[in-house]
């Protein structure tokens, strides 16, 4: 069953996660995400969807220890909010991409420290009112064969 994302055009689905779809300029080349219908570097239209690298590596990161305000559309109240880990992730070969980063927001420095490698995978937002669940994307550490982060 495919998955419900928050938004179109956001990412597909692979075997063992997501890869984000961003758009390449036909023109001058620039890759960026998400992808939209002209190239903010030099306007032009001819922009062309790719599926972007899973994996990349934490270029900086910060604690988010509030509830963000509208128009976030979580499912936390003040009450049940939990401090999260939001970063940059470098993807290699095309852009870097802002996203949530699933460590525990007290462990952030030794799990996620910069140049970490992390990889996307599908993240359980929300549920809507009739039972669905809604993902957006999200990263998490590559653990190695021995239980290691890249």
């Amino acid at each position: 069953m495919a998955l419900k994302s928050i938004a179109e055009r956001l990412f597909v689905e692979v075997d063992d996660g997501v890869q984000l779809i961003g758009g390449r300029c036909d023109d001058c080349n620039e890759v960026f995400f998400p992808t939209r219908s002209t190239c903010g570097r030099c306007q032009s239209e001819h922009v062309t969807d790719e599926t972007l690298p899973r994996r990349g590596k934490v270029w900086t990161w910060t604690s988010q220890s509030f509830l963000p305000k509208e128009p976030y559309n979580g499912s936390e109240t003040e009450a049940d909010f939990e401090a999260f880990v939001v970063g940059y992730i470098d993807l290699p070969g095309a852009c870097i991409v802002q996203g949530r980063i699933d460590v525990p927001a007290d462990r952030a420095v030794e799990l996620a420290d910069l140049g970490t490698e992390v990889e996307s995978f599908a993240y359980e937002f929300r549920r809507r009112s009739d039972g669905e669940m809604v993902h957006t994307y999200a990263f998490r550490p590559v653990v190695t064969k021995a239980g290691e982060t890249k």
